[in-house]
C-alpha cells in the first residue's frame, strides 16, 4: 500500500478543503444557532458544489459522478466533515450508493435527479423498537395481487423533510433458520405523496443541528410491484451489498472533525499564556497534544487501509468496522482534551468546538452503534479458530 497522495488525490483534497473553508464554514454559527438550513442557501450552495465538481461525487462517471476509487472517496469526504453535518451532507450531496442497484427505470426515476440535485433520497431501516436488530421490524409489506401494502412507522430518518421519495425496508414474511423463525425484507422506492404515506416532524436532536429527522408512518400505503428495489425478499442482500462503505464514510467525516479540532489546539497551545509561559510547554498540555495526534494517525491509517483494501475487493466487514469504532472513539477523545485545553473558551459557540464535542456523540450510535462493531470484530476473531 502506497500511504503517499497522487497528484490527483492532492487536488481532490485542496479544492474540496477550499470549498469547505470559503463556502460553508460562514454559515455555520447561522445554523447551529436556528437549527435550520433554508433552502434558498441550500441551492446557492448546491450549485457552487456542482461548478466545482464536488457534487454527487460519490457516484461513478457514467451515471455522471467523479468516478472516484474509494481511497479518494474517503479524502474527500473527509475535508466535508469538518463543516457543520447539515450543510456539508445537503448542500454537496452524495447521493445513496444504494440507488445504483435499481433498474434503468428505477434509475431514471430516483438516481438521475439526485446526481443534477433535483431532489434528494433518504433511508428508511429504523424504527421505535428495532434500531440495531433489523430483524425485528414491526413494519410490514404485505403482497396483494401485483401490489404491496405497507403499514407502519420507522423514526430518525435523515432529512426526510425534503427528499423527494425515501428508500424502505419492510418486513415481508418469515423464512425458517438454524435460530427459528426470522424476517425477510424487502426493500422499497416509496414517492412522497403517496397515499397512505406521510411524513412527520422528528425529534430534536443535540447532535448535528440543522440535519433534520423525521418519523415515516405508513397507513395502507399500496405500492406496485415495480417499486421494489432489488428483489422481493431480497432486501438485505441488497443493503449488505450496496451499504457497507457508509461505515467507512462516517469514519472519514469524523477524522475530519478531530483533525480540526486538533488543529485548534494546536493553535492555541501555542498562543496561550499563562503562568508566564505558552501553555503547550506544560506537559499536562503537550502530552495531551502528542495522544490526540497519535490515536488520530492510528484511525486513519484503519480507514485509509480499509478504503484501499475495498478497491482491492479485499475488505472484510471487520475492516470496516475497526475503522468506524476507532474513527468515531477517537473523535470523542479529541473533542474533550481539545475543550479541556481550551478550557471554559472551549464550550463557548465562538469556536466550533462545542459544535464539535455536540455532534460527536452521535457517531458512535448511528450506522452501527460500537458495541455492534465490536460484536463484528470479536465474531470474526472467534469464528477463525472455530468459535
Amino acid at each position: 500500500m502506497n500511504f503517499g497522495l497522487s497528484e490527483e488525490q492532492r487536488a481532490i483534497v485542496d479544492t474540496t478543503r477550499a470549498f469547505v473553508e470559503n463556502e460553508l464554514y460562514p454559515h455555520e454559527r447561522e445554523v447551529e444557532r436556528t437549527g435550520k438550513l433554508e433552502m434558498d442557501l441550500i441551492k446557492e450552495l448546491q450549485q457552487k458544489a456542482m461548478a466545482a465538481g464536488l457534487y454527487a461525487a460519490n457516484m461513478p462517471a457514467e451515471v455522471g459522478g467523479a468516478g472516484l476509487d474509494t481511497l479518494s472517496w474517503l479524502l474527500y469526504e473527509k475535508e466535508l466533515g469538518k463543516a457543520n453535518y447539515a450543510l456539508h451532507w445537503t448542500c454537496v450531496a452524495r447521493p445513496s450508493n444504494i440507488l445504483l442497484a435499481g433498474t434503468e427505470e428505477q434509475k431514471e426515476k430516483y438516481l438521475y435527479p439526485c446526481i443534477r440535485g433535483e431532489t434528494w433520497d433518504c433511508l428508511a431501516m429504523t424504527e421505535p423498537g428495532a434500531g440495531s436488530d433489523l430483524r425485528g421490524m414491526k413494519a410490514t409489506a404485505v403482497q396483494d395481487g401485483d401490489d404491496f401494502v405497507l403499514n407502519g412507522t420507522k423514526h430518525f430518518i435523515s432529512h426526510a423533510d425534503i427528499a423527494g421519495f425515501a428508500i424502505v425496508f419492510m418486513a415481508s414474511g418469515e423464512e425458517d433458520s438454524p435460530r427459528g423463525k426470522r424476517k425477510k425484507i424487502t426493500a422499497f422506492f416509496v414517492d412522497k405523496g403517496t397515499k397512505g404515506f406521510a411524513v412527520r416532524e422528528g425529534y430534536r436532536n443535540v447532535s448535528h443541528r440543522g440535519y433534520t429527522n423525521a418519523v415515516l408512518e405508513f397507513d395502507d400505503c399500496r405500492l406496485p410491484k415495480e417499486q421494489v428495489l432489488g428483489e422481493v425478499h431480497k432486501g438485505f442482500e441488497v443493503a449488505n451489498s450496496w451499504l457497507g462503505a457508509t461505515r467507512l464514510q462516517v469514519a472519514s467525516t469524523c477524522l475530519g472533525r478531530a483533525e480540526r479540532a486538533l488543529a485548534h489546539s494546536i493553535e492555541y497551545a501555542a498562543q496561550r499564556q499563562q503562568f508566564g509561559q505558552q501553555i503547550g510547554k506544560f506537559q499536562g498540555v503537550s502530552f495531551k497534544l502528542a495522544d490526540m495526534a497519535t490515536e488520530l494517525k492510528a484511525a486513519e491509517l484503519l480507514t485509509r487501509e480499509a478504503g484501499w483494501k475495498y478497491d482491492q475487493g479485499a475488505v472484510t466487514d471487520e475492516d470496516m468496522a475497526m475503522a468506524k469504532l476507532k474513527a468515531t472513539e477517537v473523535l470523542a477523545f479529541i473533542a474533550d482534551e481539545a475543550i479541556q485545553i481550551h478550557g471554559g473558551m472551549g464550550l463557548m459557540d465562538d469556536l466550533p468546538l462545542e459544535r464539535i464535542w455536540r455532534d460527536a456523540r452521535v457517531e458512535r450510535i448511528w450506522e452501527g452503534t460500537s458495541e455492534i462493531q465490536r460484536h463484528i470484530i470479536s465474531r470474526a476473531l472467534l469464528r477463525a479458530v472455530g468459535g
